[in-house]
């Protein structure tokens, strides 16, 4: 009987053990995970705003004569310039080439700043002493204000994106349109008396401007981009309007340069990406800024199953009767 039962146990765990690898065999299987970036930005159009403060500043402070006859003071020097700091408000339309590059236009406004220098002329020979007769220093104070529109070209190299954020750096070149306006020279004789000039006009000059920038992208999302950046800004050298004397004789009729105007411009901007084929499509209604087709949802095979495996009654076991024992003795 122990045997029998032994036999029907390894027979019953046999077909467990068979249904169960027919059940597995059957499964489908699933299909492995593999991750997908999203795509990249090639060929989109974005447009761009920007705001920030420039900390500007000038090289020298050079001067030019009208007046041929006059004769500058050998002892001039330049004791003291500077200029204001001024806000920028800028906008401009891009394309991005592909993943890492990318270009834009730009125009921005830089508004008034206050300029002013202080320049000094002394001893015996010169201009302080022979038309004032008065020995010691005399000076000029001479202020106005820059403003300034830049129009840039430039290009961007995208270093790669990393939790959303995106460090970039770029270069660009382009024009400056420099207005100096409200300019006055304001001379303070050693004896105490004053001349004063100033410009009959306000001056507006086209120079060359650069610039070289790097800075940080955050993105919002696939469209919306915010720029966190600091500029170096190159834009040339410009002149003022010549200074007519009001009340001084002889009078140079000088106008002056701000040798290389540059600033640390510090910007944030947005940016926003039109959609694939958005902005190259135009604004009309169209293909290109159709919503995309809802996924479908189509139902896998469904999985096929092995039948129970059929188990047959065990035979009962036969009785076999033995032969009665023999007694001796």
């Amino acid at each position: 009987m122990q045997m029998v039962s032994v036999k029907l146990l390894i027979a019953a765990a046999a077909a467990v053990i068979g249904s169960a690898t027919a059940h597995a065999a059957d499964m489908p299987v699933p299909a492995p995970i593999v991750y997908q970036p999203p795509c990249c930005d090639t060929g989109r159009w974005y447009l761009r705003g920007d705001v920030g403060v420039g900390v500007q500043t000038f090289g020298s402070f050079d001067h030019s004569q009208t007046n041929a006859a006059f004769v500058w003071p050998a002892s001039w020097t330049i004791v003291q310039q500077d200029i204001q700091d001024t806000s920028i408000f800028g906008a401009g339309i891009g394309y991005i080439w592909n993943s890492w590059l990318r270009f834009d236009v730009t125009g921005e406004y830089r508004t008034k700043a206050l300029m002013k220098t202080t320049g000094r002329y002394s001893g015996v020979a010169d201009f302080c002493t022979i038309a004032m007769g008065v020995g010691g220093n005399c000076f000029d104070n001479i202020s106005g204000n820059l403003s300034s529109a830049v129009f840039l070209a430039n290009a961007y190299v995208d270093l790669g994106t990393w939790w959303c954020l995106t460090p970039f750096i770029g270069a660009g070149v382009g024009t400056a349109r420099n207005m100096l306006t409200g300019v006055q020279d304001q001379g303070i004789i050693a004896n105490g008396s004053q001349g004063f000039g100033l410009t009959s006009s306000d001056s507006a000059q086209w120079n060359l401007a650069w610039d070289v920038t790097a800075g940080l992208t955050y993105n919002v999302n696939e469209n919306l981009k915010v720029d966190l950046s600091w500029r170096y800004l190159n834009m040339g050298s410009p002149q003022t309007s010549v200074v007519n004397c009001q009340n001084t004789s002889p009078c140079a009729g000088a106008f002056y340069t701000l040798q290389n105007v540059s600033s640390q411009d510090f910007r944030i901007g947005l940016r926003w990406v039109f959609p694939a084929g958005g902005f190259g499509g135009g604004f009309a209604a169209g293909p290109a800024f159709a919503p995309a087709a809802a996924a479908q949802y189509v139902p896998g095979p469904v999985p096929q199953y092995a039948p129970p495996p059929q188990y047959l009654p065990a035979p009962a076991p036969q009785y076999v009767p033995q032969p009665p024992l023999s007694s001796r003795g």
